[in-house]
């Protein structure tokens, strides 16, 4: 029998929260035009009321198909959403910023089609192995000779007639919920554990091991540092959750020093990556391009003080690839610290939604499923994040929402679509709060 909260969601609230997120994007995308050229987008009320329309008319489908559902997560999502096409726009030429514009409805519409056909999130628990194999197969899809292709050295990209797009991006949504199946159904055998840490037995290291050769394989065979790193990241998220035992983080941590080890001492790409954020600042290599790339990054982040030079009055342009690895420096010189930190703020209040609706979850499927997505997200954000600031090195992944990329934004919609439904309940009892 489901629990019921001790108080219900308040849909009003929601929805406030929605046309707040509405105002500020639309707020950002004017004063794009007002920086840039001084005046208003003349096509501000057509990118208005489409924004407006496309946003009201998925949060009505969520009352309609969730209506306990926690009605924060699409908010943050469409500010943030609203915030990285502004700054697209102001990044990049019309129409390439306009093909932006449509992923975003394309990935709004993976939204709504996700409510609509997973109506109990539960009853992905019954094609655990299905599940699997087909996230599997869209991770290696980038290796498969005649469909995938390589951009920048990295095996990234795939091309089925004329569709291209990143498969890794589908495909890790998958494995999410494969391991959330396998590991509740294991969860038993895996909170045994030996000695005061809970090291895991040396018969339950199956997982991890294959999980760790996995991630090696993305690595090796795509040259993709960021999903190799995210893979294993997320992996050992879950298992530590699913099993209660710091010592699958212990051994995890082993594993991705001795993973890292590896990459390092034999793939040319990921030593590079390691010079460029040793070495960026020094003066003889600052003007090459790989190097300087992170160090204008930087540069941009210093020239943007507490508060920035405004949207579309600084010059993040001299960023190679502004609106994809560096979108965030970009939001640095332009917004400033405080713009910065209140962008940080709105994904910290999407983990933190997430990971509520986790614990929240009566089930140990649901709590495991809500931990992985929300765990996606936090790793992408604070890779990205720790990148440009130069606390690691950096490794391509896309800021979710806010970055260039259609299969990065279509994905990401349908994560916070299965963290609503997630969120919809059964609940443990007596943990819900109004808001």
């Amino acid at each position: 029998m489901s629990a019921v909260p001790a108080h219900p969601t308040r849909p009003r609230t929601g929805l406030l929260l929605l046309l707040v997120s509405l105002v500020v994007s639309v707020a950002a995308y004017a004063m794009v035009g007002l920086g840039l050229r001084e005046r208003v987008p003349r096509d501000i009320v057509v990118y208005g009321l489409t924004l407006a329309g496309v946003y009201l008319l998925a949060w009505g489908v969520v009352r309609w198909t969730a209506p306990r559902a926690d009605p924060v997560l699409l908010p943050i999502a469409g500010m943030l959403g609203g915030l990285g096409l502004a700054m697209i726009y102001r990044l990049l030429p019309a129409d390439v910023a306009d093909e932006q514009s449509l992923w975003l409805l394309i990935g709004l519409a993976a939204f709504v089609l996700t409510l609509l056909l997973v109506r109990d999130d539960r009853q992905l628990d019954a094609y655990t192995y299905t599940i699997g194999l087909l996230g599997l197969i869209l991770l290696l899809l980038p290796v498969v000779p005649g469909i995938g292709f390589a951009t920048n050295g990295a095996r990234l990209w795939a091309r089925i007639g004329p569709l291209t797009f990143q498969p890794a991006e589908f495909g890790k949504i998958l494995v999410v919920i494969f391991l959330a199946s396998y590991l509740s159904a294991k969860r038993e055998l895996l909170e045994a554990g030996v000695g005061r840490l809970g090291l895991p037995r040396a018969k339950d290291l199956g997982p991890l091991l294959l999980a760790w050769g996995a991630s090696l394989a993305v690595l090796f065979l795509e040259r993709d540092l960021g999903a190799s790193l995210l893979f294993f990241g997320v992996f050992i998220v879950m298992i530590w959750v699913a099993s209660g035992r710091v010592g699958y983080l212990l051994v995890g941590g082993g594993l991705f020093v001795a993973g890292a080890t590896i990459g390092y001492l034999t793939l040319s790409h990921v030593q590079a990556r390691v010079g460029y954020w040793l070495h960026a600042l020094e003066p003889d290599k600052v003007n090459d391009f790989g190097y300087g790339q992170l160090a204008q990054s930087w540069f941009a982040l210093a020239s943007g003080g507490l508060v920035g030079t405004g949207l579309g009055r600084g010059s993040p342009d001299l960023i190679p690839y502004p609106a994809s690895d560096f979108i965030l420096s970009a939001f640095g010189e332009e917004l400033g610290m405080l713009g910065t930190a209140a962008i940080l703020l709105l994904f910290i209040a999407l983990i933190g939604r997430g990971l509520r609706v986790a614990l929240d979850r009566e089930d140990s499927f649901g709590r495991l499923l809500a931990t992985g997505l929300t765990a996606t997200v936090a790793l992408q954000t604070f890779t990205i994040a720790a990148g440009v600031t130069r606390l690691i090195p950096l490794t391509g992944v896309p800021l979710p929402l806010v970055s260039y990329g259609g299969s990065s934004r279509v994905a990401t919609y349908i994560m916070i679509a299965l963290l609503v439904r997630i969120s919809a309940g059964p609940w443990r009892p007596a943990t819900r709060s109004p808001v």
